[in-house]
């Protein structure tokens, strides 16, 4: 029985354990985390990404857990509607579209009560070293005691540890896009209900809305900077105070939103990016969703990504040998990758231009055709 260990544990990693474990694979995914990670952004479940939700079975709670946003207003950076839509929101596109949003930590929640009965599950521990050969990855971890599996998978985001370990120095993959965002939670002070507020005041921006039935908000805010930032990312304090620092001037509601980020359990900070390498396999070793294609959330397709990105790949090892099926896993996602990286910029000019016209969004998140599973 082949044995393959997963590193991380939000969508993609989950996702290509529920279709390996159904298919006569063990599977462990390892966590940094010491349980599955609160808080997040609302995320988009679209196209292709559908029929991938619904095979994991957990399309009917998505469609249950969903936002329902009645419609959004941009203001300037004193507070000042500039203009508003009922029909779109620029997190999620039209509203009457059956693509489905949902907050993250929802999202994550759902696959892992989907896997936990046959999949082990390693919290609050990470990899510290691989080392392949003909019999497999022996892998040593900071906390458990070695292991050798068969084969290894690096789900775990844009800064991948197993990224670094089998690739290389994140520095000659990742590419910034000049805007750094951080997300937290704070009670609805505002009274919003069901409605996006976005502000733009220069160099930062971003947006509030309620979720949880209006009791609390979601708030993203963040500031753009044409050089990289550096910081540490396991440091939080460190993370609020360069969002502070960078937010001393924002005007509106924003320093009541600082003060509450101070307080905040669910703090998430990091870097608009995109992951580009030439290949995400070396070895038994293999890459799934943003640790290795990255799009950023300003495609609007990274949980898509990743979730058709882990069908497609356990389709390949479900019917060969590792190797055939991660040149078939990379020859038919790298196409549809490409296509939303290059999203990017095409939803910024849609933005700007006509935001309740026709998403490049509707061009894309169908491009791309199922293997048999």
């Amino acid at each position: 029985m082949t044995s393959i260990l997963i590193s991380g544990s939000s969508v993609a990693g989950p996702a290509l354990a529920y279709f390996l474990s159904r298919h006569g694979f063990t599977v462990t995914v390892v966590e940094r985390a010491p349980a599955p990670r609160p808080g997040g952004q609302a995320i988009d479940v679209r196209g292709v990404a559908l029929t991938v939700a619904e095979r994991l079975g957990i399309l009917a709670d998505l469609q249950r857990c969903r936002t329902h946003m009645k419609g959004m207003s941009m203001l300037d950076g004193d507070g000042n509607e500039l203009w508003r839509s009922t029909e779109v929101a620029l997190s999620s596109g039209r509203l009457d579209s059956e693509d489905v949003e949902v907050l993250r930590d929802d999202l994550s929640g759902l696959l892992y009560d989907r896997t936990r009965q046959d999949v082990e599950y390693v919290f609050g521990d990470s990899i510290t070293s691989l080392v392949q050969d003909e019999h497999g990855v022996h892998v040593t971890f900071e906390r458990s005691a070695p292991r050798t599996f068969d084969l290894l998978v690096g789900a775990d985001g844009l800064h991948s540890n197993v990224r670094r370990l089998a690739f290389g120095p994140e520095r000659d993959f990742v590419r910034h896009l000049g805007t750094y965002v951080s997300i937290f939670s704070m009670e609805n002070y505002l009274g919003l209900e069901d409605w996006q507020t976005w502000f733009n005041d220069g160099t930062v921006g971003g947006v509030i809305y309620p979720v949880r039935g209006n009791a609390e908000l979601r708030v993203n805010i963040g500031f753009q900077s044409e050089d990289p930032v550096e910081y540490d990312h396991r440091d939080i304090q460190a993370q609020k105070r360069l969002v502070a620092e960078r937010l001393t001037h924002a005007r509106w509601e924003v320093p009541r939103l600082v003060k509450a980020m101070w307080s905040a359990p669910d703090f998430y900070f990091d870097s608009m990016a995109q992951v580009h390498m030439d290949r995400w396999s070396a070895g038994r070793v293999t890459l799934l969703g943003d640790a290795g294609y990255c799009a950023s959330p300003l495609s609007g397709q990274g949980t898509s990504l990743a979730l058709i990105g882990a069908y497609v790949l356990a389709a390949g090892l479900a019917r060969s040998g590792y190797e055939t099926a991660f040149a078939a896993y990379e020859a038919r996602m790298r196409p549809f990758v490409e296509l939303n990286q290059a999203l990017i910029e095409q939803n910024r000019e849609h933005m700007e231009q006509n935001p309740e016209g026709k998403s490049p969004l509707d061009d894309v998140k169908n491009a791309i055709e199922l293997p048999e599973l």
